[in-house]
């Protein structure tokens, strides 16, 4: 079965409906409907006709075709999703099996990599924005969905709707932060750039809202013009946040909130980044008796 012949198939429709009726995301959804089309594409048939063989075979192609440990486990996913609820089948997907993702270690900047960061940007939207991803520790998409009416001055508090998981949050606004805010809501507003009730951060039409790849342009342009030889991106600046909190023996349940972390373990990660704990606990070398 061929791309196009899936696309225009019952079959398509009925997997659509599925997760419709599931409320997930429209960028699941398509995600989803890729990762059944590739498997399709490999088959040379109907994916329904597929057997726990076929599904095997599909798993060693993608191996051996170099695929990460991130894409394979999608492709897993989606198809999981395929034969367990669609076809109501999920005994033929036993035998494909999700890999061990490697844990590797976020890239953090220090206060002054952050400073530099953001004064490298190339204009107060930019600046603003990144002000927020770090003083907040929000995600580059949550910092897009921003709205002039998710800031509570009053309470000191940014309000994300709808962030990682479909959850509301609370993040934290400093008041350097709310500071930023309003020198940025003054001189967008003169330039009729912001809009009443509008998003915080708009494009280029006001109507719609700077997108995530926008402002990951950006900030890879800030960490060249900064000379950061580091690999950076929006998510370094949370990493940043959390890491620099620590440092500041901020308890990291507290970190867990206004990360929005379902699970405290992932934000245990950020322990094994904070270099000035490391330095404040003394070596059992150091500690041995001399002669």
């Amino acid at each position: 079965m061929t791309s196009s012949q899936l696309n225009a198939s019952p079959l398509r429709q009925r997997m659509t409906n599925d997760m419709r009726m599931r409320q997930l995301s429209p960028k699941t959804q398509d995600a989803y409907l890729r990762m059944v089309r590739e498997f399709a594409r490999f088959l040379g048939r109907s994916p329904d006709t597929a057997t726990v063989e076929d599904l095997r075979r599909y798993q060693l192609h993608l191996v051996d075709h170099g695929t990460s440990p991130v894409a394979l486990n999608h492709a897993i996913t989606g198809l999981k999703f395929f034969f367990e609820v669609t076809l109501e089948r999920p005994e033929l997907i036993g035998r494909m099996h999700p890999v061990r993702m490697p844990r590797t270690l976020p890239v953090v900047l220090s206060p002054d990599e952050v400073r530099r960061l953001i004064e490298a940007a190339g204009n107060l939207k930019h600046q603003t924005a990144l002000s927020v991803a770090y003083g907040a520790g929000l995600r580059a998409s949550e910092v897009v969905a921003l709205k002039v009416t998710d800031i509570d001055s009053q309470r000191m508090t940014l309000r994300i709707e709808q962030g990682k998981g479909r959850r509301d949050r609370y993040a934290m606004l400093s008041p350097v932060l709310l500071e930023r805010l309003r020198v940025w809501w003054h001189v967008a507003r003169a330039q009729g750039r912001m809009l009443d009730g509008g998003w915080l951060f708009p494009g280029l039409d006001p109507v719609d809202p700077l997108s995530t790849r926008q402002l990951n342009r950006a900030i890879h342009a800030a960490a060249e013009a900064a000379q950061i030889d580091k690999r950076v991106s929006m998510h370094t600046l949370r990493h940043s946040f959390a890491t620099h909190l620590l440092e500041q023996k901020v308890d990291i349940r507290v970190i867990q909130v206004l990360l929005g972390h379902a699970k405290l373990e992932n934000t245990a990660l950020y322990v094994q980044v904070a270099t000035d704990l490391l330095h404040e606990v003394t070596s059992p070398l150091d500690r041995l008796p001399s002669e």
